[in-house]
């Protein structure tokens, strides 16, 4: 497996997407996953914010990424495309990132639901609205062959049984799940549970651990983490962790494991690389690089 992270480890450190880069060079981590800015931002311009703008032209981004030995592994363009604006601007944004991911040779872009129930709408119908987003969604990414996943991370898709009608939206290859151990936690869900019923499914993970503290006070009154403030293996998440690895080793399972944690501008998160790099070895995972 090969291990990544998300520049959202550095939104608090105030980094630029380049420094990011530099910081995986450092530390021989050579997958990468960062949002997509659709416009333009003044902190972005100014080089304070770890993400990158689609107004970016990908083969000069890619070239630069080339001579750090570091490559997508995913982008974000996780609008909740269950709230009301999602057709109107979730669909066209996740479109247009799904081109840009093509041209960047990204293999995959990540999508999601909103954190609540959409107020007016019965479960049903905001599915049936979803799905037909997704439709269109999916007709661009088989075009350009980009996989679209799906992140447990709202009303919705931390639900396993709302999650299995989602993936159930097409037959299409393209339509996979990002597995997030943080959410589906911190959701009251099961990690193990959760991943062992959409292991086939699953293309993309993100590593993330939960504190007793955010546990105690939390789980199961929300559906997710914007980022974990505990590094890997300090937390109440980190034997779910270990099992869904030792799942993925067994189902043949050779992507990226993509950490999601507060870099702390870099002590934090490479505490959590050491510990996934050893916790690799003690399950007798190679890592790729």
């Amino acid at each position: 497996m090969k291990i990544g992270f998300h520049t959202d480890a550095f939104n608090s450190a105030y980094w630029s997407f380049e420094k990011c880069l530099d910081w995986a060079q450092r530390h021989q981590v050579p997958a990468i996953e960062c949002g997509l800015i659709d416009g333009v931002s003044w902190i972005h311009g100014l080089g304070y914010q770890p993400h990158v703008a689609l107004y970016e032209d990908p083969a000069l981004l890619r070239r630069k990424m080339d001579r750090y030995g570091v490559r997508f592994s995913q982008v974000d363009a996780a609008y909740p495309l269950s709230q009301d604006d999602g057709p109107l601007r979730g669909v066209p944004y996740v479109m247009k990132s799904i081109a840009w991911a093509a041209q960047i040779g990204c293999p995959c872009v990540d999508t999601t639901d909103g954190l609540h129930a959409p107020e007016g709408l019965a479960d049903k119908e905001a599915i049936a609205l979803m799905k037909r987003s997704y439709q269109q969604i999916l007709e661009v990414a088989e075009a350009h062959q980009v996989i679209v996943n799906i992140e447990p991370h709202g009303y919705f898709t931390t639900n396993p049984d709302f999650m299995e009608e989602m993936l159930a939206f097409s037959e299409s290859p393209c339509l996979r799940m990002n597995l997030d151990t943080g959410n589906t936690y911190i959701a009251g869900r099961d990690p193990v549970a959760f991943l062992k019923r959409f292991l086939p499914r699953v293309s993309h993970v993100h590593i993330k651990d939960v504190s007793e503290s955010l546990a105690k006070a939390l789980r199961g009154g929300m559906t997710g983490i914007a980022v974990s403030h505990c590094a890997l293996g300090d937390g109440v998440n980190a034997g779910n962790i270990k099992q869904c690895l030792a799942l993925l080793r067994d189902a043949g399972y050779s992507g990226v494991l993509s950490m999601e944690c507060e870099g702390a501008a870099g002590p934090l998160i490479e505490r959590s690389l050491a510990w996934l790099r050893d916790t690799l070895k003690e399950l007798g995972i190679p890592e790729t690089r």
